[in-house]
């Protein structure tokens, strides 16, 4: 299987180009429902140890279903499935790049949760125009026995958030055990308080926010995703969630420049318009960087061929 690792400030993001399964013509919806029923052994292997890492995201290019689309693109990481994933798109489109199957301008691509556009910039930056982002509850509490009463917005930016204004540590990497310990708890808090997104959607990350430490920057943030491991990216979902409550506090008008800063301290330029059904389309700017071309082998005998499982 061949594979192309970029990073896309500072997350990983890994790019099947050959050898990936083949899912068939459905909905991208049933495509990743074929992934995960019939060839979750691919995903384990290519994100889990000894080849990949917790902080590894995947993504498998397919057809997509529609003409005005250039690729489908399914996420996935070290314990299931996303139906978006802003640092991924970046790190997609940038990858594509780099294959001479992408040039300068806007580009659209097909995932399960619907279309994005991807203007890609120059080779290594790109503008994501998410799909519809909205808040959904505001100021939402729950209880943790260490942490007491913590208070959150419910928002859906690609995937489902809950975002906490007032980070119970400081956004740093020294605190990222802390932070870490802390959003584990906050998202059993939500799953045994019987707390979800609209029609029951699982909030799987949680998000953390702070002042920010660069004087050009509006906010620092620390996103813990699905499977334990903290996002080193600000979080194109993530970021569109905020922006989401922005938007709904009245406190960021549209068209207006949003800094987010990641823990790492790397960065999104971010942005949004408002449709017709009062949800936002946020725009998410970053970097994306090529680190390595690949081959994934799995040799005949090797008791770790399809990742070490928990």
């Amino acid at each position: 299987m061949r594979v192309i690792d970029s990073h896309t400030e500072g997350e990983p993001t890994r790019v099947i180009v050959e050898g990936g399964p083949d899912l068939g013509s459905g909905t991208m919806q049933q495509r990743i429902a074929r992934f995960a029923d019939e060839f979750d052994h691919v995903r384990r292997m290519v994100n889990l140890e000894p080849r990949g890492s917790d902080a590894l995201v995947g993504a498998l290019l397919c057809e997509p279903t529609r003409d005005d689309c250039v690729t489908g693109v399914l996420f996935f990481n070290n314990t299931g499935y996303l139906g978006m994933c802003g640092h991924g798109t970046i790190g997609t489109a940038v990858t594509l790049a780099h294959l001479g199957r992408m040039t300068p301008g806007i580009s659209k691509f097909e995932t399960p949760v619907g279309v994005v556009s991807v203007n890609l910039l120059d080779e290594n930056t790109v503008t994501v125009e998410n799909v519809a982002s909205y808040r959904y509850r505001k100021a939402v509490s729950v209880t943790d026995p260490e942490l007491g009463d913590i208070t959150g917005d419910i928002a859906w930016g690609g995937n489902w958030f809950f975002l906490v204004k007032e980070s119970p540590f400081p956004i740093c990497l020294d605190n990222e055990r802390a932070l870490t310990d802390a959003a584990l708890r906050v998202m059993q808090a939500l799953q045994d308080q019987g707390i979800t997104g609209r029609d029951g959607g699982v909030i799987d990350h949680v998000e953390f926010f702070s002042d920010a430490e660069a004087p050009d920057a509006n906010s620092r943030n620390f996103v813990l995703c699905p499977g334990g491991a903290y996002d080193r990216s600000p979080c194109g979902t993530g970021t569109s969630a905020k922006l989401a409550c922005l938007a709904a506090d009245g406190v960021l008008a549209p068209d207006t420049d949003w800094v987010q800063e990641s823990v790492i301290g790397s960065r999104f330029v971010a942005r949004s318009t408002i449709n017709a059904q009062n949800e936002i389309i946020p725009s998410i700017t970053g970097r994306a960087f090529i680190c390595a071309e690949t081959t994934l082998v799995q040799q005949a005998g090797d008791p770790f061929a399809e990742g070490i499982s928990a």
